[in-house]
């Protein structure tokens, strides 16, 4: 198999006849088969090898879309019009979507190839991938361990060359934090700026849809595509979309702000060891270094876990068994019926999240928790706007460790939550985030480093991770 550093080189070699379009998507057929073990994905679709040739000719007849040839996966939260969306659940096994999420059509339209659907943390929620009705996802480098959720399925089929890049989603750094356990690039974008019309919702104010790849082209020409607007989507943002992949190449120098609070007691040292031989040398290549403060961060894990299990309390009162997915056999009356087919279809950290977000919006509790949490939420917003009044990306580590071992934290709810410490307050304030992989541990883990910037700013986002 001819290798290719991104996919702009992987068209010159289809162009020169080098490189067969057909071969390569049979390759990474081949490669998920032999790979099966690491449980990446739900569902391969093997019929897009006949994609392959027509998308071959388009390319060398100069009448090609933007991503042609590139072959994608999407993380199976993500609806593709007569293909089994589950969201990796028992309650929603044998459905089938009856339309395309708006970001997975601007792929397509773009003659990108759609090879499978990733599996993930049940609807999205978990920080393991423990969470999967389908079962485990395994880190490629150390196949005991997690490889972070609860997008993992996506990060794992990138990290291992299973496909080109993979569409993730991410309410509270379910790219980021597997992207940094397999050692790749995950994009968080700017909530607003990727439709998500299509995308089954966790927490609708969160969830944010973004790319895994092994360089930043491809991060930027992806987001390029899906950051488009949408009409149908009264959350999607009507703003210019800059030409990310020509914006990286600007040299530039940064000022970089390192807040405090997140290199406090917690993180693990070779982490931060990484951290600090990185920012020395940023320091050396020109880039100002500042030390910003960011005094509600240690509110954040509470305030996002307040509000995101309400959303989902209210997002998946829809899974009921009586219009569509599982229904549970013992129904003797209606109310048994939804109280059966939720008990049985839904996984336990699925069902711990709808329990905790009907306490919070309960009578009695709802000012106690829920409101007070918005209002903590709008503090931390006014916190990043201070910092990036100073700043143009704020630098923090991505996670406290290094990738996991599979069943160390199941038991203990508190210590997985407390995995997405550095990554929720991204989705809090709704800006984007990208997680770089900076080196490995003394066990060979990836480390992985984040960049924040304000709220569609993504081209300095990947320009200042382009010269990382």
């Amino acid at each position: 198999m001819i290798s290719y550093k991104n996919h702009f080189e992987k068209i010159s070699l289809i162009k020169k006849g080098s490189l067969s379009l057909e071969e390569n998507v049979s390759f990474y057929i081949d490669q998920i088969k032999k790979n099966a073990h690491l449980n990446a994905f739900n569902f391969v679709f093997e019929d897009c090898v006949s994609q392959a040739g027509n998308i071959e000719k388009k390319i060398k007849n100069g009448n090609a879309g933007r991503l042609a040839g590139m072959v994608i996966a999407i993380k199976d939260v993500l609806a593709l019009k007569d293909k089994p969306l589950t969201c990796s659940s028992k309650i929603l096994k044998d459905f089938t979507s009856l339309y395309t999420a708006a970001a997975v059509q601007k792929l397509i339209d773009e003659d990108a190839i759609i090879i499978g659907k990733t599996n993930c943390d049940e609807f999205a929620m978990g920080s393991s991938n423990e969470n999967s009705a389908f079962g485990n996802v395994l880190n490629p480098i150390d196949n005991s361990r997690v490889p972070g959720g609860s997008s993992g399925g996506s990060a794992v089929a990138v990290a291992v060359n299973l496909c080109d890049t993979a569409l993730g989603t991410d309410t509270g750094g379910s790219i980021r934090q597997p992207a940094a356990f397999c050692g790749i690039y995950g994009l968080k974008t700017t909530y607003g700026r990727v439709s998500r019309r299509g995308l089954t919702a966790f927490a609708s104010s969160f969830d944010s849809i973004g790319t895994f790849a092994r360089n930043i082209e491809d991060i930027a020409l992806v987001l390029s595509i899906i950051a488009e607007f949408d009409n149908d989507d009264s959350t999607s943002e009507n703003i210019e979309v800059p030409d990310y992949v020509n914006k990286i190449t600007e040299d530039r120098k940064f000022n970089i702000g390192l807040p405090k609070e997140y290199f406090a007691e917690g993180l693990n040292q070779e982490i931060r060891d990484a951290i600090n031989h990185k920012v020395e040398g940023l320091k050396k290549a020109g880039h100002k270094i500042i030390d910003i403060d960011l005094p509600h961060t240690e509110y954040s894990i509470a305030t996002y876990y307040i509000l995101t299990t309400a959303e989902a309390s209210s997002n998946l009162a829809r899974f009921d068994g009586a219009r569509y997915g599982f229904r549970s056999k013992e129904s003797s009356s209606l109310t048994n019926m939804y109280v059966n087919s939720r008990s049985e279809g839904f996984g336990t950290e699925v069902k711990r999240r709808i329990m905790l977000g009907t306490y919070v919006l309960s009578a009695g509790y709802y000012d106690a928790y829920y409101r007070k949490a918005q209002k903590v939420r709008r503090l931390l917003k006014q916190d990043y706007d201070n910092a990036f009044e100073k700043v143009d990306v704020i630098l923090t580590p991505t996670t406290p460790t290094t990738a996991f071992k599979i069943g160390e934290k199941t038991n203990d709810p508190l210590a997985m939550y407390l995995e997405d410490i550095y990554t929720t307050s991204a989705n809090l304030v709704g800006i984007p985030g990208i997680s770089i992989p900076i080196g490995k541990d003394k066990n060979g883990l990836p480390i992985g480093m984040q960049l924040m910037a304000k709220q569609f700013d993504e081209s300095t986002l990947l320009q200042a991770a382009k010269v990382m």
